[in-house]
């Protein structure tokens, strides 16, 4: 620690130079406060797409059928098949790693001409779903009022359906209990047991998610003379496991049972969340080290320039580094008290940077708009504190490093011929 005088006569020597020493100390305040405005924008960037994938599970995998493309077994290319209910058990009993499985059947709506849902005077085209209660664990949504679908609803192949906040306006008056009202679909009546919202918006199947329709998977099997046909699968992977050995295991079973050559790729669509999640967290990751890269550069050039004022005060005191030097002031001395000025100056710039540069972020985002969903792509842009003080420390190391040439070059004058410089 350094007293009051002390710190005067710092702040005297670099006054002799303020132009100077005000445009290098600039430099050091920019280049901080840039790294702090190109940080919390970054974390704007991705909190905005977080926020778009809402609680979807991200060690997810979906897989539907398509047309085969190699003849196999003599079944021709071309062919067309579907998944089945005994797929599911076969799918359980053969992969361990599993964390959840959800068969999902679309039962029409989006794909119709015509209004497919009917309440009294009032009619929509929406899409219909048949799902189990695990669907609402892999892509989670807000239950507005009531309930989702549960086991029994399977087991009793229940007609009630779960409907989307949309939907709600459109069939139902302002403010009036949807529940245990009836809806009809394509014909045949529904009881109404809940009403959601979605909890993202980027991750989207089939359509609209507020205006879509959820029912009991074996209900719409049933209802809508779909047999025991599975549409498509949404498997996850337990905690820890890579959701890609789920799918490879998954493919491997679904073309065995379906006699499906095994090399043929392109008869089983897939996407795998999982992939896509990791390939996303390393973009961000890639952005944010970009990120320092460039602000670790521009506040290089802001300590290369303190170092040179640096150099300009010492030739400007060689005679005063001599008298000290002669009455007994060891180099340490000299070299502590240089390297103080630079640290002095540099953290009193970089400081001011990071500040400001926290306050500018702080007023974006109290001024955003409030999250509209698919369209929010800038979210909350925030500092982490961690951040902060690694910025701070790095301020600290790049004021001890901007000194240290100057203040080599202050003792390695020898102090007869620092008292004769003019």
């Amino acid at each position: 620690m350094f007293d009051r005088d002390r710190w005067q006569e710092i702040w005297s020597s670099l006054s002799k130079n303020k132009l100077r020493t005000t445009l290098t100390a600039f430099g050091v305040f920019w280049g901080i406060f840039m790294l702090m405005v190109m940080l919390g924008s970054g974390s704007g960037l991705k909190n905005g797409v977080m926020n778009g994938m809402g609680d979807f599970a991200t060690n997810s995998v979906f897989m539907w059928t398509r047309p085969t493309t190699i003849p196999y077994k003599g079944l021709p290319r071309n062919r067309r098949y579907f998944y089945n209910n005994d797929d599911i058990q076969a799918l359980r009993d053969n992969i361990p790693e599993i964390g959840l499985i959800s068969p999902r059947l679309e039962g029409g709506g989006r794909n119709n001409t015509g209004n497919n849902v009917i309440r009294d005077d009032k009619s929509g085209a929406f899409s219909i779903y048949g799902d189990y209660p695990e669907w609402n664990l892999i892509d989670p949504a807000n239950i507005l009022q009531g309930r989702f679908i549960n086991k029994t609803d399977i087991e009793q192949k229940r007609k009630v359906v779960v409907i989307g906040k949309r939907v709600l306006e459109i069939l139902f008056e302002k403010d009036e209990n949807p529940l245990g009202e009836y809806i009809r679909i394509n014909g045949i009546y529904f009881q109404v047991v809940g009403v959601f919202a979605p909890k993202n918006s980027n991750m989207n199947f089939g359509g609209d998610k507020e205006q879509s329709i959820h029912m009991p998977f074996s209900t719409l099997q049933q209802a809508f003379n779909y047999g025991n046909i599975v549409g498509w699968f949404a498997l996850t992977s337990k905690p820890g496991i890579d959701v890609s050995i789920v799918e490879e295991k998954a493919m491997k079973i679904l073309k065995e049972r379906h006699k499906v050559a095994p090399e043929d790729d392109r008869a089983i669509g897939h996407f795998n969340l999982g992939k896509e999640f990791k390939q996303m967290t390393g973009l961000f990751l890639g952005i944010n080290g970009l990120i320092w890269i460039v602000g670790i550069g521009t506040l290089l050039a802001g300590v290369i320039g303190i170092s040179n004022i640096m150099l300009v005060i010492v030739k400007e005191r060689t005679k005063e580094i001599g008298i000290m030097r002669a009455i007994g002031a060891s180099p340490g001395m000299i070299i502590t008290q240089i390297i103080t000025e630079s640290v002095f100056l540099t953290t009193i710039a970089g400081y001011a940077g990071m500040v400001f540069g926290v306050i500018l972020i702080e007023v974006i985002d109290k001024n955003l708009p409030p999250p509209t969903g698919r369209d929010t792509m800038f979210l909350n842009p925030t500092i982490d504190f961690q951040v902060a003080m690694t910025a701070l420390l790095i301020l600290v190391i790049s004021g001890i490093i901007a000194g240290l040439i100057p203040a080599r070059k202050a003792v390695s004058m020898k102090p007869i011929d620092a008292l004769r410089y003019e």
